[in-house]
């Protein structure tokens, strides 16, 4: 598969766009705990039933969120990355994914936390989206390593742990720099970084 090229998502007709753009909402608006089929098809202004035509219960709705969280994370990084000269794709790739992350915290955390139904999800949408970490890193263990990095600073600081007055800015910049420092990857993988 191209790298760049997203894998074909799940279809769905215009009346299941519309359950999951609703679902959205009320998970940015309300919060995981909040996003019930009932208030699901009172924000629709249907009665509850009518969602089991489209979608087979909560947890199906939920996938085709994580669905969309990937797909529109992995284009934002995927997109930071083509843009990036060799020498910033961690810093672009990290800032595309704070970005993205912030900007769309319900999504982010449910398409991050807890168990992946990763059998319900359209083959290779989970390598795909997390392909640019490979790609920023040119190793695995690093390409794990970055993402894990990136995952906690997002969490803290939607959970707001940093204390006051923290520069996140530079916290995430120093990140991008320990990760982009020479010899970042050595002892990893029995190589030493790339040459730019």
């Amino acid at each position: 598969m191209n790298s760049a090229q997203q894998p074909a998502r799940t279809p769905r007709t215009s009346r299941a766009a519309q359950i999951v753009a609703a679902a959205r909402d009320l998970l940015e608006e309300r919060g995981r705990d909040e996003l019930t089929m009932r208030a699901l098809a009172e924000r629709l202004g249907i009665r509850a039933p009518s969602l089991y035509k489209h979608f087979r219960n909560k947890e199906a709705v939920e996938t085709a969120l994580v669905e969309d969280g990937l797909a529109e994370m992995g284009a934002a990084l995927h997109t930071a990355l083509r843009k990036a000269s060799a020498l910033d794709r961690v810093p672009a790739l990290l800032a595309a994914y704070r970005r993205h992350a912030l900007a769309h915290p319900g999504l982010y955390r449910l398409s991050t936390t807890g168990p992946l139904p990763r059998e319900a999800l359209p083959d290779g949408l989970e390598e795909w989206a997390g392909s640019p970490f490979f790609l920023a890193t040119e190793d695995p263990h690093l390409a794990q390593a970055l993402w894990s990095y990136a995952h906690g600073m997002v969490d803290l600081e939607l959970d707001r742990r940093y204390p006051d007055g923290s520069d996140l800015d530079r916290t995430w910049q120093a990140g991008a720099r320990a990760f982009t420092a020479p010899g970042a990857d050595e002892g990893l993988s029995g190589r030493s970084s790339p040459k730019p």
